[in-house]
């Protein structure tokens, strides 16, 4: 590949994965392997000027501002800083600094946080304003979910117009505290705190980011009606203002930056947020002026960037857990090593896939990496160490918990126990049971079923069906009334009938939707376990993996177990789903903008109802699209495919 081809490519590489960073808060590399690219990239372009382009991802800042959001134009650049990977181009980042100021230049050694940056505008010491960086021009208004950060000020004591820069991250005990929420509910978990803070960030509903818990640090004055002369008198004021800022060290020459580096770097685990480098600035801001910038980031900083900590250890032994949706995860016990300030005895290993991958057994000495994520993880096996008597690991077939078959998903590459019983699932089975969506128990949240758990009172869902008022009522911070009202709410329940029980079970892929499509076609529970599965095939949304799921589900002797429970315990397991009236039968509707009378669920509901289906994307077997107030790209693409669109009185009509 020739200079121009790998310029090429390095370009859309580049931009791809900018897109995913910034746009999509999904990055599929890590940040030192993109900058290692970006780096690349650089070096081409300055081999080979005549090819540099200014629309190339070297000369602008990966990101930009989303349509949800309304723009805002930066009142100074938010640039981006130039990297380093090692102290040799440290000191030429010093050469170069030396040879347009000379003597006399003081270096100001500041914690790099990695999450997104946003520049936050007061008036007369009242926040009006806050954006992310975006293309560093044109950034978001995410002015109304950074009031929801509590340690950042909204009112200060001072005068005139205020333009501050700073990092909103989400603490590593906070990412934590999410991903078990998210494991629980059985969603995809966070990559890392900075995903998570970006996304949260670009909530449109405040009240998810306020859940959120970010936190933020200031680091730069972009604007201010105030003269100063250092960058670090700025820091001092932003402090004295109530601003969490950077804590920052000065030194003298280039050279001995290079102890804080060292230092920042050894204890990136005592800061709250996580940290992938040193940024090195000059601290005169008359010497900042005179080194200007180039057209993505100023010449007068650098971010020395931590490469990714490696080392080797021995596996001593591979372990496996169960999540709480019943995923089994693999991990290397290996002898204990020091990565990114702590010590590494375990590291995980995905799935049976990634095993494969690089071939890793009990005993292998293997290279781990902790690249400023939260889970160290295995990247490569050292063969040539390898124990002759070696065998290759595969996961157990047999849940370690409680003893059920062990199955890969049909739509993914993860192993999962199939027992409807099994302790590891048992808190996000049985909250799951009784959730809006499903049984709707009132007042059976997560934290009551904790309880009822803790107290040895149930092991499984269908057990809440047997409880007893005294024994419920001994619960701490539950007393007589409040058992009284949930068991009252526990019995309530019984009469939901077939299409909210299926969806209670936690059959994969079998939700509200699906519970609701067989509850049209069969009167009872018992028809559904019995159907064949050519059978359910047959019924519309019901395809091929979700009726395998259905079949392998109640083949299981623990799923037999709890629907004998709940037959016993008298819950209706007969369908009201019966459809009256057929008039949308084999009709797929598809709703876009706002409708006056109806929400969406509403409108979706009235739909099924009439046996149509709802679908939330417009394609040729779509029959109708609703269109409201405001409807966007779903009404282009129907009217592009020459699809029948309805305005909401004339759906009103069809429904009369």
């Amino acid at each position: 590949m020739d200079a121009k081809e790998e310029i090429l490519a390095l370009r859309a590489e580049i931009e791809m994965h900018n897109r995913r960073y910034y746009v999509e808060d999904a990055p599929s590399i890590s940040d030192y392997e993109y900058d290692k690219l970006l780096h690349r990239l650089i070096a081409l372009e300055e081999e080979n000027p005549t090819l540099k382009d200014a629309d190339s991802p070297t000369q602008k800042v990966g990101g930009k501002a989303l349509e949800k959001f309304s723009p805002v134009a930066h009142h100074v650049a938010l640039e981006s800083l130039m990297d380093v990977f090692s102290y040799e181009e440290l000191f030429a980042f010093g050469t170069r600094v030396a040879a347009t100021i000379g003597e006399g230049v003081t270096y100001d050694v500041e914690p790099k946080i990695d999450g997104l940056s946003v520049s936050l505008e007061y008036e007369n010491g009242v926040f009006v304003r806050g954006a992310t960086r975006g293309d560093g021009l044109v950034g978001e208004d995410v002015t109304e979910n950074l009031k929801t950060i509590r340690s950042l000020p909204k009112k200060i004591n001072a005068t005139g117009r205020l333009i501050i820069r700073g990092e909103v991250y989400m603490s590593r005990e906070t990412f934590e505290e999410i991903n078990k929420e998210r494991e629980l509910d059985g969603q995809a978990l966070l990559a890392n705190p900075r995903n998570a803070a970006a996304g949260s960030l670009r909530q449109l509903d405040a009240k998810i980011a306020e859940k959120r818990k970010l936190d933020i640090v200031v680091f730069n004055i972009q604007f201010s009606e105030r003269e100063y002369e250092t960058h670090t008198q700025t820091l001092d004021d932003l402090k004295a203002f109530g601003f969490p800022t950077v804590d920052y060290k000065l030194y003298d020459n280039i050279t001995d930056c290079t102890e804080r580096i060292k230092f920042l770097g050894e204890h990136r685990e005592d800061y709250p947020f996580d940290m992938d480098g040193a940024v090195i600035k000059v601290n005169s801001l008359a010497q900042r002026k005179e080194l200007g910038s180039t057209s993505k980031a100023p010449k007068w900083a650098v971010a020395y960037k931590y490469p990714p900590e490696q080392k080797e250890s021995v596996v001593v032994d591979i372990v496996v857990g169960v999540g709480r949706t019943g995923v089994l995860t693999p991990k290397a016990v290996v002898q204990p090593i020091r990565l990114a300030g702590t010590t590494v005895t375990n590291a995980t290993l995905h799935n049976q896939d990634f095993i494969n991958s690089l071939d890793i057994r009990i005993g292998d000495t293997v290279l781990v990496q902790k690249a400023g994520e939260i889970i160290p993880e295995v990247i490569s096996v050292n063969l040539d160490k390898r124990p002759s008597l070696s065998m290759p690991y595969k996961l157990p077939n047999k849940c370690p918990e409680c003893g059920s078959d062990v199955v890969r998903d049909l739509d993914g590459a993860a192993y999962r126990c199939t027992g409807a019983e099994c302790p590891a699932q048992r808190l996000r089975n049985i909250a799951h049971f009784a959730s809006r969506d499903a049984m709707d128990i009132d007042g059976l949240g997560r934290a009551v079923v904790d309880g009822l758990i803790n107290a040895g009172l149930i092991s499984s869902a269908a057990e809440l069906y047997y409880l007893e008022p005294q024994s419920v009522a001994a619960i701490d911070r539950m007393g007589q009334k409040s058992a009284e009202n949930l068991l009252a709410a526990i019995e309530n329940s019984k009469g939901r009938g077939l299409a909210r029980l299926l969806c209670a079970f936690g059959i994969r892929q079998v939700g509200q939707k699906a519970g609701k499509v067989l509850a049209r076609h069969y009167k009872n529970l018992d028809e559904v376990m019995n159907a064949a599965p050519l059978e359910l095939m047959s019924i519309p949304d019901i395809g091929p993996v979700t009726a395998e799921y259905l079949i392998d589900y109640f083949a299981n002797e623990q799923s037999q177990h709890q629907i004998s429970l709940l037959r016993q315990a008298g819950v209706d397991f007969t369908s009201k789903e019966e459809l009256s009236d057929t008039r949308f039968l084999g009709k797929t509707f598809v709703l876009t903008g706002s409708l006056s009378g109806y929400t969406r669920d509403e409108a979706a509901e009235i739909i099924e109802s009439f046996g149509g289906k709802a679908s939330g994307s417009v394609s040729k077997k779509t029959d109708y699209v609703i269109a409201g107030e405001n409807a966007g790209s779903k009404l282009t693409k129907a009217e592009s495919l020459g699809i029948a669109v309805l305005t909401e009185d004339e759906f009103v009509d069809m429904i009369k």
